[in-house]
């Protein structure tokens, strides 16, 4: 069995994730030559990334480490971005099987009803592989692995549920879809506690600002290309020992500027490439499910929280927190992390928040800020773990995206910073079958609540 995992993980993600979406989107009823195009959209979608993270290894590899050194930093975790946790995740035997393993999962679920969620957002299970591919590293057990990857999906699942009415009431057309992606899940409970306090503060909830005149206002700084510019010519510059070698270095750092603008642009088009190739597969699945269940008119659909992150409230908040979030990260005492290429990925923080918040940007802004300061402290905790992960995938595949510059540990903001990423993590890690237990039975508990619940609800509809 593991030379088996060895040899489909030595192909490379860009090679296995086509082979492996081909079957699943024939196995699902579609045509041979739709489901080989899907599936190699989303291996010319690998490629890209690993180009894109690639450029961003070698531009700012070098920069970064004079910064450290020029300033006494102890910044020395690289962000790797959402790319390489990617790639991590779908390069290791977990994330080989991890799409048909939750599939069974979510219909196990749908026919127990412990769950109305049908997870169709088929790209971002990358999530469930990273944990268990960390946990799997770090174990040196794949069972493990999938055990926390399984875990991670089950409680994804019912909070996709928990969600999904207000998600529907608060934005236009979302009627039917839930948000099942652990990122943004996992900053639920962050919201829906500091949302409790900040209401018991006499007025508060008149301290709200117009989050479409904010964003009109930012004008050309609401731009992520700009934004990458901004950012690559500063740290650019902060790699300047003196006013001669800044001078001297403009043309260096003009190009830094642009190649960070360019990592920050081009990340979301191939984003898109992923997207189009599993639109097909999704799609096929919904309809599946559709015939399957009886009562699947009652079922929310589980889609990408890309749907609504174009909201004015998380754009506003998002580039406000930019800059916190860089300036907290440099005089946290104990943090290591230096978010840079995650930056691109803060607008998923909020799609789940929202709702919560009911738009309100500052009670919105004080929960993200809350969750990136912990989630800073996440990153820097699970450094060593990601970063012995990355580093075996890139010897067996020679994969560009995680390879991490000589000097620095890995990290990612992305799903690293969550808090269902660190409990799975150490839960099953530093407590082995204590914590396993412990996670069994909360799982558990919430699938028997989230059941009472469904059953309760459909006998009202039925009445």
């Amino acid at each position: 069995m593991e030379a088996v995992f060895s040899y489909i993980i030595g192909l490379g993600a860009a090679v296995m994730m086509p082979i492996i979406f081909t079957i699943l989107g024939v196995c699902i009823g579609i045509k041979f030559g739709k489901a080989l195009k899907s599936g190699l959209l989303v291996g010319v979608g690998f490629v890209g990334l690993s180009v894109i993270t690639g450029l961003l290894t070698d531009s700012l590899g070098e920069p970064l480490k004079k910064v450290t050194e020029i300033y006494g930093l102890s910044l020395g975790i690289f962000d790797m971005g959402w790319p390489a946790a990617a790639s991590v995740a779908y390069n290791t035997s977990v994330g080989a099987f991890i799409i048909p393993v939750c599939l069974a999962v979510n219909i196990v679920m749908l026919l127990t009803k412990t769950t109305k969620t049908v997870n169709i957002d088929l790209w971002n299970y990358w999530h469930f592989a990273f944990i268990g591919a960390v946990v799997y590293f770090a174990c040196g057990n794949i069972w493990w692995g999938f055990f926390a990857a399984i875990i991670c999906y089950i409680i994804t699942l019912i909070m996709a549920d928990l969600t999904a009415d207000k998600f529907q009431k608060y934005y236009d057309g979302m009627e039917g879809i839930s948000i099942p992606q652990p990122f943004c899940q996992g900053f639920v409970p962050f919201a829906v506690v500091i949302n409790k306090v900040l209401d018991k503060i006499p007025g508060f909830d008149k301290l709200n600002i117009d989050a479409e005149g904010m964003k009109k206002k930012f004008g050309i700084m609401g731009e992520p290309l700009f934004l990458g510019v901004i950012v690559g010519c500063a740290i650019g510059a902060l790699a300047c020992k003196d006013g001669e070698e800044l001078v001297n270095g403009i043309p260096g750092i003009l190009g830094l500027g642009i190649k960070m603008g360019a990592v920050m642009e081009l990340i979301p088009r191939i984003t898109s490439l992923f997207i189009e190739g599993l639109k097909p597969i999704s799609e096929a699945t919904r309809e599946l499910i559709a015939r399957k269940f009886k009562n699947s008119a009652g079922l929310h659909i589980g889609m990408s929280p890309a749907l609504v992150i174009g909201h004015p409230t998380t754009l506003v908040v998002s580039l406000l927190l930019i800059p916190v979030v860089l300036f907290l990260s440099v005089v946290l005492p104990g943090n290591q992390f230096l978010p840079l290429a995650s930056l691109a990925g803060m607008f998923y923080l909020f799609p789940a928040v929202l709702p919560i918040t009911k738009g309100n940007v500052l009670k919105t802004f004080i929960v993200g800020l809350v969750a990136l300061i912990v989630g800073l402290y996440f990153v820097t905790n699970l450094a060593p773990f990601f970063t012995e992960a990355a580093t075996d995938v890139y010897v067996k595949t020679q994969d560009a995206a995680v390879r991490i510059p000589e000097g620095f540990q890995g990290g990612a903001l992305d799903f690293a910073s969550s808090i269902f990423s660190w409990v799975i993590f150490h839960l099953t890690y530093s407590f082995k079958y204590i914590g396993a237990g412990i996670l069994v039975l909360f799982t558990m508990g919430m699938m028997y609540l989230n059941r009472v619940r469904i059953i309760k609800a459909s006998r009202q509809e039925n009445k």
